[in-house]
């Protein structure tokens, strides 16, 4: 078993290597509307891409000066003599003045960088070091202006650069950390590694699986993050789960062959269960519409399906070749792990022995509590994130100065207009009437431009809208563009089709998106959550009590990430500056990952409460001994958690930021709140009424989650 799965792991990483992984494309990413302009954009013009060059008087000088205009000067014939330059525009060519800002003091030169083709090995990326170290030399020529680059090849360069660096910086510091916190929780170095290995390995094959997988369903850059996170953390808890079981039984006086018997018939089925309730949370991310999500979705029920299977082959097959020797490495200071384990044990049955001792308050308090966290929510804004979310790195302050020069320039509402059946007469008069109109409208910030494709079938209007792109103005400019202006001219040619595409359009048709999807999501989730744990239990409380529980604790999330990142508490602490609003793909995630995460921690408490109550114990005594024994592993497991997820905090990124504190946030509110003071009490209320199941339903399979095989001590 050990080594068929090292040649699987090998053969996974093997394939993905050769095979590649297919990533979505930029027009792929957007949807409804914006999604369709995008398309055809990419469709009918040569995918080039668009760099600007910003020249500002740090002096006072303006565009109608000598030596502004010999800097602008200077920037085109550098440009002229630089390769991959093509298209080059400058303020001073005809027609050009309208990349000159209201004060004078800054103008832009655009140019393009070719497309080098599918064939090369080359990207926009390596082709733009010629321009920008052309713009890096004039900059020093002219040091009494400011001459910077911006645009798709050049951002992309240095923000890749930027992620791939924080990345690295998660990845390397994950790993050391949960082998600290392994550690702690086993005493013993052998024990700390091999839910480390298994989660690596796991982690590793499903990355490599992502490959063929990709040429079906093409995944976002950062699902191997997400791959990695979720592979970490469900890895993990099964290895730990599974392991602090056998430990217990081999305490009891089982021999290792016994004991494994016994962790197989528990802990292994509570795995298998769990594992396919956390499959079931992920594939609701199918429903959602986005190619983002299906790209998640598929990254991440691969990565928690190969941790199950490994968890339930070679997991067993490794503690039954190591025996004893699992024990091995053992710390001076943290050797007596037994001792360890009942002060932990005491620690918790401390804090049970109170909720069970007054469940009404502690339910009432610990509900309170959490819907106070919750309230934030209920003002949530969200938003595609933009150049705002990214590192603090020049590109973004470039970005910034642009934005301040010429307001709306970087973030235009883009309409995308297609001739179809109409003559290039009655485009050209769509695009002139709608320009006019534009240029008249209170909610643009000029200058409108107008761009055709070779084929003359295509035409972009660029509009540069009110507002940040995400705030009221923008939204209220791009109701009044779709709403009147077009209709009232694009609309009256027959034949034309005009569709609008943009930052700000891309936001509204995500968030009308969600509005739409979420209750579809969230039902599949909650349904087959509810039909996975009804049979799994036998008990029609259980589900419903897990759903309410989870649904709380999603809430609680969402609350303080709103609070921290909409509302911008914390920002000097976390080293952010607030968007007022939240990454528009994140709280379905969260929902979905959240509430996957959580139901390993509940199936697994609860395994172990209806094995002591199926072997006779009152209810009562069955739910203070059952979390009070699964206590010291949720807790370990939920400090592996908490901690990866927080390095995600520390990135510079304010996505990875809202990511990592939502995350966090919630694990540990669901460890602690949830599993250790509102689940005992909520049982402790409910009472035999935990399992109940109507008559109707006896006809449910026993699947026996909680039965205890019949081994004794060997």
């Amino acid at each position: 078993m050990i080594v068929g799965w090292l040649g699987f792991v090998l053969l996974a990483v093997m394939v993905g290597g050769s095979v590649g992984t297919e990533m979505l494309e930029d027009e792929e990413l957007g949807v409804g509307e914006t999604k369709e302009a995008d398309q055809v954009v990419a469709d009918a013009f040569a995918e080039n891409a668009e760099e600007t060059v910003l020249i500002q008087s740090r002096d006072g000088a303006t565009a109608d000066s000598a030596e502004f205009r010999a800097a602008v000067d200077d920037v085109v014939k550098g440009l002229e003599a630089t390769d991959n330059v093509v298209d080059i525009e400058s303020p001073y060519f005809a027609g050009g003045q309208g990349v000159v800002s209201q004060d004078g003091r800054s103008a832009l030169v655009t140019f393009e960088i070719p497309d080098p083709g599918e064939e090369s090995e080359l990207t926009t990326e390596d082709l733009v070091e010629a321009p920008l170290a052309t713009v890096a030399s004039l900059s020093d020529v002219h040091p009494e202006f400011r001459i910077e680059e911006f645009g798709d090849a050049s951002a992309n360069r240095e923000v890749t650069e930027a992620i791939e660096d924080d990345f690295r910086q998660a990845e390397v510091t994950s790993l050391p950390i949960t082998l600290v916190i392994l550690l702690i929780a086993f005493g013993a170095v052998v024990a700390a590694l091999v839910p480390l290995l298994l989660a690596v390995t796991a982690v590793a094959a499903a990355i490599g699986l992502l490959g063929p997988l990709s040429q079906v369903w093409p995944v976002d850059e950062s699902v191997t993050s997400v791959v990695l996170l979720v592979g970490l953390a469900v890895g993990v808890d099964y290895s730990m789960f599974y392991l602090r079981r056998m430990r217990e039984e081999r305490g009891r006086g089982n021999e290792t062959g016994a004991a494994l018997e016994v962790a197989a018939a528990t802990s292994g089925r509570a795995v298998l269960f769990s594992g396919v309730t956390v499959a079931v949370a992920m594939a609701g991310m199918f429903f959602a519409g986005a190619s983002t999500f299906t790209s998640f979705a598929v990254g991440t029920i691969a990565v928690v399906a190969i941790a199950v299977a490994g968890s339930l082959t070679v997991l067993p097959a490794v503690l039954a070749s190591l025996g004893d020797r699992v024990n091995k490495g053992q710390l001076p200071f943290l050797a007596d792990s037994e001792e360890r384990v009942k002060r932990e044990s005491r620690v918790w049955g401390a804090i049970l022995d109170r909720v069970l001792r007054r469940p009404v308050v502690a339910a009432i308090a610990s509900t309170a509590l959490l819907l106070v966290f919750a309230m934030p929510a209920l003002n949530l804004k969200l938003a595609v994130p933009g150049f705002e979310t990214l590192p603090d790195i020049p590109v973004v302050g470039t970005y910034d100065r642009i934005q301040t020069a010429f307001p709306g320039n970087q973030t235009p509402a883009e309409v995308v207009i297609e001739r179809g059946d109409a003559s290039d007469v009655e485009l050209t008069i769509g695009v002139h009437n709608l320009r006019e109109e534009v240029e008249r409208a209170d909610f643009v910030v000029p200058p409108v431009t107008v761009q055709f494709s070779p084929d003359h079938s295509v035409a972009v209007v660029n509009v540069p809208i009110a507002g940040d792109g995400t705030n009221d103005a923008s939204y209220a400019a791009l109701d009044e563009l779709r709403g009147e202006v077009i209709p009232a001219t694009v609309g009256e040619q027959p034949g034309l089709e005009a569709n609008v595409t943009g930052y700000t359009a891309g936001s509204d048709d995500f968030n009308e998106l969600m509005e739409a999807r979420v209750p579809v999501v969230f039902a599949f989730v909650l349904g087959l959550a509810f039909v996975l744990l009804l049979v799994t239990f036998r008990s029609i409380v259980i589900p419903i009590k897990a759903i309410l529980l989870n649904l709380l604790s999603v809430g609680a999330a969402y609350g303080v990430v709103v609070w921290i990142f909409q509302e911008g508490h914390l920002e000097s602490v976390l080293g952010f500056e607030a968007t007022g609003a939240v990454v528009s793909w994140l709280p379905l995630f969260l929902f979905v990952l959240l509430f996957g995460l959580s139901m390993d921690y509940h199936v697994f408490i609860l395994s172990r409460v209806r094995e002591l109550y199926d072997r006779g114990e009152s209810t009562d005594e069955a739910v203070g001994r059952g979390i009070k024994s699964t206590a010291s592993v949720v807790t370990a497991a939920a400090a592996v958690m908490v901690a990866v997820f927080a390095i995600f905090a520390t990135l510079s990124s304010v996505i990875f930021k809202q990511f990592g504190v939502g995350l966090a946030v919630a694990v540990l509110i669901d460890a602690t709140i949830i599993r250790g003071v509102l689940l005992p009490a909520s049982m402790k209320l409910l009472g035999d009424w935990n399992w109940y199941l109507p008559r109707a339903l006896g006809w449910l399979p026993r699947i026996g989650i909680g039965e205890r095989p019949s081994v004794g001590a060997r």
